[in-house]
């Protein structure tokens, strides 16, 4: 792993910052395999209870690198992107970010990607490709999935950056907050202490179930509901509720309790 991103630990909180604050945080190709790698990684780690996504720096991410485009093989960052891009969907950990100053072209898509989302007043988001003569291509499905097509759709044709209260209102940011990163250090510490099991059923359940007709989701939800109540985990956590105790989840292992 580069330079370009930062990890450090928390208990079961692994924190992946972007750590190019001279450049904005801009995606290179570089930071975009280092980025991935690393987020990947966490998520294979079962020690791992929730990945908290940061840029170091004033700004989170001011999207594409554009002194390397001419310069870079476009199938080999296409393919990188598409994997940066679609993150969110294939991994089974909660991804919490905070965002402070831009989230820009693929910075949005990034934010995008995150499950929960804590902004700063001031951060600002864009879908500003358009302003360069390109098209948010590889981010506009993510986006599109959770701010509705004709929302992603305005947003591509004008490229407006636009601020954080906005963004809550149109559900790309969860909360705001004067200290974002602190706010979504405590999300996923909170997020850690969960079922893993029971987390990564449900991050899975959603991946499968996205595009289904009614019936189909329905019957994998059933599939996994009846798989979930049948495990470990769901009988200590019952258990531990009519106790009144703090469930000590088998799934974790005895070393992670």
């Amino acid at each position: 792993m580069s330079e370009l991103v930062e990890i450090s630990r928390q208990g079961r909180v692994q924190r992946i910052a972007l750590n190019r604050p001279e450049k904005r945080n801009a995606l290179s190709a570089q930071l975009c395999r280092d980025l991935v790698a690393a987020i990947e990684e966490a998520d294979r780690d079962a020690s791992v209870g929730a990945i908290l996504l940061t840029g170091n720096g004033n700004h989170f991410c001011a999207g594409m690198d554009l002194s390397e485009v001419n310069t870079l093989n476009t199938s080999e960052i296409n393919r990188i992107q598409e994997r940066l891009f679609t993150i969110g969907s294939a991994i089974t950990t909660p991804l919490v970010v905070a965002v402070r100053g831009a989230a820009l072209g693929g910075g949005m898509g990034l934010v995008g990607n995150c499950h929960i989302v804590f902004a700063h007043p001031q951060a600002t988001f864009g879908l500003t490709e358009i302003r360069i003569g390109l098209w948010p291509f590889l981010v506009f499905r993510v986006l599109s999935a959770g701010l509705g097509e004709r929302r992603t759709l305005e947003l591509s044709l004008t490229g407006r950056i636009f601020g954080a209260e906005e963004g809550r209102e149109m559900g790309l940011v969860h909360e705001i907050s004067g200290e974002p990163d602190e706010r979504a250090n405590e999300a996923a510490l909170v997020l850690a202490r969960s079922s893993p099991t029971t987390i990564r059923s449900g991050l899975t359940f959603v991946r499968e179930a996205r595009g289904k007709d009614w019936r189909s989701a329905g019957e994998i939800a059933r599939r996994m509901r009846d798989d979930v109540i049948a495990g470990p985990d769901f009988q200590e956590g019952q258990a531990a509720f009519l106790e009144k105790r703090t469930p000590r989840w088998p799934s974790l292992g005895k070393e992670l309790r």
